[in-house]
């Protein structure tokens, strides 16, 4: 067995949607390509992150479009267009960690992948990267999946959570757990609970694991995903590829990383994240995220020229302008979102909800607003 770093692999899902960022975050602009921090997109952001650990052709991105995999070369041009795999079909995050580390296990048997999404924000980077080069090691050793736990600043029923049992190990000052379930999004009360025990992380969605693992454990767990998957590892680099990756893949279920296969695997490790970690869910994420003035007000200027903000008396809250005047008088704690043809008003500890909304225009087939 070589070094784990010869074997070293990112991947990055940039399919979201990001409902809670409507309207800004739309089916042609969805949030991982909005420009809400220092000017650059999330998509560029994360991948700049890993390229400190990875040369580019060992950068990974699975989407779900060839409008979007367009978008993603533009924004980070390190990345190799082979290395951007568009999915055929929408089928949530267990297929698209398995295409992905598909992909990668053709191209080394013995990659050990580190998985993000293109929507996170971590600080401080140092002890990111250290966190996660700690856990490729021991999955690239030890041959175990491990999950981040990221520790609970405070009660959040926003994420799932892991709970973790014994401690295994530390390495390199990293700290690794047995772990023992993961839970659903919590009510407040157990939320709470979780936060105040100290033996409960939010579940960061990210994992570091060998690919064989993965797969191995999709094969487990997962047979149809898997069957899908050789017929596809089959056709990789001929000239049937793209005819057979269509077609299995419209065979997979639609099911989530942590249905498929996470929450039945036991051989699995939580490495503690000892840093600050945000999933930009909503407009008070990104309020949270941004620098403030003295009021606590957050001002983003949007894409077009000429927006402006007066405001009287209005504190805590985040506006972002789309070309216009936007006028505001002694409303503290909202979220004002202006875009060409949508303004979105609403409190912001309620931006959650605007995924209603979006909900809502679904079912009155309102398209060209989604």
């Amino acid at each position: 067995m070589g070094n784990y770093k010869d074997h070293l692999y990112a991947l990055i899902l940039a399919g979201g949607g990001g409902t809670r960022l409507w309207p800004k975050s739309r089916e042609k602009t969805p949030k991982q390509f909005l420009r809400l921090f220092n000017k650059k997109t999330l998509t560029q952001i994360t991948a700049e992150r890993l390229s400190h650990l990875l040369p580019w052709e060992r950068i990974f991105v699975v989407t779900v479009s060839t409008a979007y995999k367009k978008e993603i070369l533009k924004e980070v041009p390190g990345l190799l267009p082979e290395n951007v795999i568009v999915e055929p079909a929408r089928k949530e995050t267990g297929p698209a960690h398995g295409l992905g580390a598909t992909f990668i296990f053709k191209k080394d048997p013995e990659a050990v992948i580190i998985t993000e999404s293109a929507d996170r924000l971590v600080n401080p980077l140092k002890k990111y990267l250290e966190t996660l080069l700690a856990s490729a090691k021991e999955a690239f050793e030890q041959e175990v999946l491990i999950a981040m736990g990221v520790k609970a600043r405070y009660p959040n029923t926003g994420y799932g959570h892991i709970k973790r049992g014994k401690k295994i190990q530390t390495t390199d000052g990293i700290a690794f757990y047995e772990l023992e379930k993961f839970v659903e999004k919590p009510p407040l009360n157990l939320a709470k609970k979780f936060t105040e025990s100290g033996n409960y992380y939010w579940n960061a969605g990210q994992f570091v694991w060998r690919a064989d693992s993965i797969l191995g454990s999709i094969a487990k767990h997962a047979p149809q995903i898997s069957k899908s998957l050789a017929e596809i590892e089959g056709a990789l680099g001929t000239k049937e590829q793209a005819m057979v990756l269509k077609k299995s893949y419209q065979a997979m279920p639609k099911i989530s990383i942590d249905y498929a296969v996470a929450e039945k695997e036991k051989n699995f490790w939580v490495v503690e994240g000892n840093f600050q970690w945000t999933d930009i869910g909503d407009w008070n994420e990104v309020w949270e995220n941004l620098p403030k003035d003295k009021d606590g007000n957050v001002i983003i200027d949007g894409e077009e020229p000429g927006g402006r903000v007066i405001n009287i008396g209005t504190s805590n809250a985040l506006i972002q302008t789309d070309g216009r005047l936007i006028a505001v008088v002694d409303v503290d704690d909202v979220a004002i979102v202006d875009s060409k043809d949508i303004l979105l008003v609403c409190k912001r500890s309620q931006a959650q909800s605007v995924k209603r909304i979006v909900e809502k225009l679904k079912k009155e087939k309102q398209k060209e607003l989604l």
